[in-house]
């Protein structure tokens, strides 16, 4: 299976496990930069040199080699999973992608003919009622987690425990995993760890954040989209989630992990 989803400098210098909605444009813009000194122009989701990646077959032999043999600073990102599904579901529901379509053709049309759920109109500009359709949203995403009905899960709503759990079932070993709410502090440290060319000053780059203006604002706090039954499903598709990562099931306003991530019971937890 290899490591799918796995990026690498070409100087060899870090390794990251990618996770969807986890400031990854970000995080491979400053691994990017951090081997050229300057920035990829574009989304760097769409770049095919300049930084190795799994999906690229000429990658694939170097990140196994330096990953089977834990060569350079390993590490990953992961956000809170309240406000990862609500920044999903408006920008991948929502939102018109950046080549002007809806995301993954006739999502939308099925969701509003299964589910009832509205999205604001043809460009996403128009009012709806955004609480309703989220919920409607979650138990459509429950439905592709759980049984694979009416698709697979999307990888921008599927556990970030299965995401950072395939690089370490393949034999990868994470040696930093950090949280989106405080990204400084914990991108800091990364780079702190690894020998870059270039060097990188976080206070001072931008945020690459691709899917702002893809679709409506958020009209609410995180809080009023999720009801108890809304909390209910969120605990059956996201427990390991919340129980890993450290953050607050039980309110949804509060966006902060409890506490540090233990990578010891990470890789016991996900390894098996």
């Amino acid at each position: 299976m290899g490591f799918p989803g796995t990026w690498m400098t070409e100087s060899e210098s870090v390794v990251y496990r990618v996770v969807p909605k986890c400031a990854c444009s970000t995080i491979g813009q400053i691994m990017f930069y951090s081997d050229h000194g300057r920035f990829f122009d574009g989304d760097i989701h769409d770049s095919t040199s300049g930084l190795h990646k799994w999906s690229q077959s000429d990658s694939q032999p170097l990140i196994e080699a330096n990953v089977s043999a834990h060569r350079s600073l390993t590490f990953t990102c992961v956000r809170n999973p309240y406000t990862r599904i609500l920044s999903s579901f408006f920008d991948k529901i929502c939102g018109i992608q950046r080549n002007g379509k809806r995301y993954r053709g006739n999502l939308v049309p099925l969701l509003t003919q299964k589910y009832g759920i509205e999205v604001g109109g043809p460009d996403g500009t128009e009012e709806f009622d955004q609480i309703k359709s989220f919920r409607r949203f979650l138990l459509f995403a429950r439905d592709t987690i759980r049984w694979k009905k009416p698709m697979e899960p999307d990888i921008h709503w599927s556990a970030m425990s299965g995401h950072i759990a395939t690089f370490i079932v393949n034999g990868g070993r994470y040696d930093q995993i950090f949280f989106t709410e405080r990204f400084n502090e914990g991108m800091q440290k990364v780079l702190d760890g690894m020998d870059s060319r270039h060097k990188v000053d976080l206070a001072t780059i931008p945020r690459f954040n691709e899917s702002e203006g893809h679709g409506p604002k958020r009209a609410h706090p995180v809080e009023d989209y999720f009801d108890d039954l809304s909390m209910h499903i969120m605990w059956e598709i996201y427990k390991k989630d919340f129980q890993l990562f450290k953050y607050d099931f039980d309110n949804p306003g509060n966006k902060l992990p409890r506490m540090e991530v233990d990578l010891k019971e990470v890789h016991r937890r996900l390894g098996d």
